[in-house]
């Protein structure tokens, strides 16, 4: 990985709106989003327009006819897309989004307000779509369509994480992350699209995860982690891969099947799991199909978002199962709460329709009745959230647990983008670490629930590449977390999301805050007490990351 600077230096400039529409033609390093090679965007299992074609920003090789192949698309979109079309055309330049964003936040860069970089693509549409633009030219806020230009608009639109927070205080509810998503599409139609993202969009079209993990590097995976758990609770458990017949299918990010802190949140699933199969007769299993839950596709355009979670949908079909629950990750949580059910056909086959006509759990296992998915934010989609689902069983008592074992965590929470503004998921998070754990702290009221900060990494912004402007988009979060640390002690800092988890240990060590990234299913898996396995809550002596429990003087 590439190293952070030792210091950023934030210098804010406010030049003329003429001014804005010069492109900028000297690109930030640290800021640059390198472009896609063709093993990534011109494969057997994901192939984008010209990409056969191996380019860098100072030479783009761009197709003879790259203007009128973007102004169609464009076209396109204006005449499909109704929100874009409003978008283009309702933005007043009241500048209330201007300070919202963290990028403009940490770099000053003023192309990065919202209001700014959508400017970069309403200067090309007032030009070629409105007649005031087709007239009076740059009076009228319009730009030709050059390379340059076309350059600046790659350059700013992969400087956009899509969190959204910036529509949260529009006024007219302009929401620039859809602008950049469409943007992103026009990118692609002549060649332009960004390496990390196609990367993992390429990897998990071919082997159902961003990871390329094949399915014995995933089984190994969760067979270390059971072997791991007999270590911590001395109980010989078990999990399913691709069993047909079972009752749910489980999909997390791919990075909890390895990766640090994300780790210790797979261990938490694989304790949970167990302690239903055994107390109430509910068998989840993974997929080596469908391993994955994340999908940046839904940061590139339709079509790759489409391919990828059309995936998890057949494969709930093949196996049989009733519904699907998901795990800590965020951007998986906006794909399929707002956009899979209007890409996909939900699964067809019979379990999964009976279920769901009266989705009570009490139809699969008579222990867990009166738990009803269509009373949860994620359930009527077919999917139930981890935290939701950990929420219900603690709200009905179908699950034991001691706080206590988690007294050497004082946390905060972090809500992701994609779950808090996504999809409303806000209080469940809570209502669990507050039931897991005695010593949790929210960070100041501004800088949670709908209007959160991004870590700084979303939207397939967790490039190496990107590292300057990750730590200086980071940074509105860390303060909230400083202040937390210096006002109550904080030593953890838990989030649902894989990109946090990746993304926080780096920042935190950065804007040198001594606190360590963690997820809540780690916490539920501490507390969780093995009552089906004649566990005790005294029986328990060490964590999930193998550290001896703090005890209380005495003992």
């Amino acid at each position: 990985m590439e190293e952070a600077p030792e210091r950023l230096e934030i210098r804010q400039r406010f030049p003329s709106w003429r001014e804005m529409l010069k492109p900028v033609k000297k690109f930030e390093e640290g800021r640059v989003s390198y472009l896609s090679l063709p093993k990534q965007v011109n494969s057997e299992f994901f192939k984008m327009p010209f990409g056969d074609v191996e380019r860098d920003l100072d030479d783009l090789k761009l197709p003879e006819n790259w203007k009128e192949i973007f102004l169609d698309a464009m076209k396109d979109t204006l005449e499909k897309n109704r929100a874009f079309k409003v978008f283009m055309d309702i933005c007043v330049r009241c500048g209330a989004c201007a300070d919202k964003c963290h990028y403009y936040i940490g770099t000053g860069d003023p192309k990065n307000m919202p209001v700014g970089r959508a400017e970069l693509i309403r200067s090309v549409y007032r030009r070629y779509f409105t007649p005031a633009g087709k007239i009076f030219g740059e009076l009228a806020g319009a730009r030709e369509l050059t390379e340059d230009v076309l350059k600046e608009l790659y350059y700013y639109a992969y400087q956009c994480s899509l969190c959204r927070r910036c529509s949260v205080f529009c006024p007219y509810g302009i929401d620039t992350a859809e602008i950049v998503w469409w943007l992103r599409r026009m990118l692609s139609r002549v060649g332009l699209n960004q390496r990390f993202m196609t990367i993992s969009i390429e990897a998990s079209s071919r082997t159902g995860n961003h990871l390329g993990l094949l399915p014995g590097g995933m089984y190994g995976s969760i067979q270390q982690g059971l072997e791991e758990l007999k270590d911590i609770t001395g109980f010989d458990l078990h999990t399913y891969i691709n069993k047909k017949g079972a009752d749910v299918l489980f999909v997390a990010p791919s990075a909890d099947y390895f990766a640090t802190p994300h780790w210790y949140v797979m261990l938490g699933y694989l304790l949970l799991f167990n302690e239903l199969e055994e107390r109430y007769g509910l068998t989840i299993t993974w997929s080596t199909y469908a391993g994955e839950g994340g999908n940046f596709g839904s940061f590139h355009s339709y079509e790759a978002a489409q391919l990828l979670n059309s995936k998890l949908y057949k494969e709930a079909e093949r196996l049989g199962v009733s519904f699907i629950i998901g795990g800590e990750c965020g951007h998986m949580w906006r794909d399929k709460h707002q956009f899979i059910n209007t890409m996909n056909q939900p699964p067809k086959n019979e379990e999964w329709k009976r279920f769901w006509e009266n989705p009570d759990l009490g139809e699969l296992a008579e222990g867990l009745r009166g738990i009803r998915f269509d009373s949860y934010a994620s359930g009527e989609h077919g999917w139930i959230h981890i935290l939701e689902f950990v929420a219900a069983l603690i709200e009905h008592k179908k699950i034991k647990v001691d706080k206590s074992r988690n007294d050497q965590w004082i946390a905060t929470y972090h809500d992701p983008c994609n779950i808090a503004r996504g999809m409303g998921l806000i209080e469940e998070p809570r209502y669990v670490l507050r039931n897991v754990m005695n010593n949790f702290y929210d960070m100041p009221e501004h800088t949670i629930k709908d209007k959160t900060y991004c870590c700084g990494a979303g939207g397939g912004l967790l490039a190496d590449e990107l590292m300057d402007l990750r730590m200086r988009g980071v940074m509105p979060r860390m303060m909230a977390v400083r202040h937390v640390y210096k006002k109550y002690g904080v030593n953890i800092l838990l989030t649902p999301c894989a990109i946090d988890k990746a993304q926080f240990p780096h920042a935190l060590e950065y804007w040198k805050i001594p606190v360590e990234v963690g997820g809540p299913m780690e916490m539920v898996g501490n507390a969780l007490v093995l009552t089906a396995f004649g566990e005790k809550p005294e029986d328990r002596q060490y964590d999930l990351r193998g550290e001896p429990l703090k005890k209380e003087e005495g003992e």
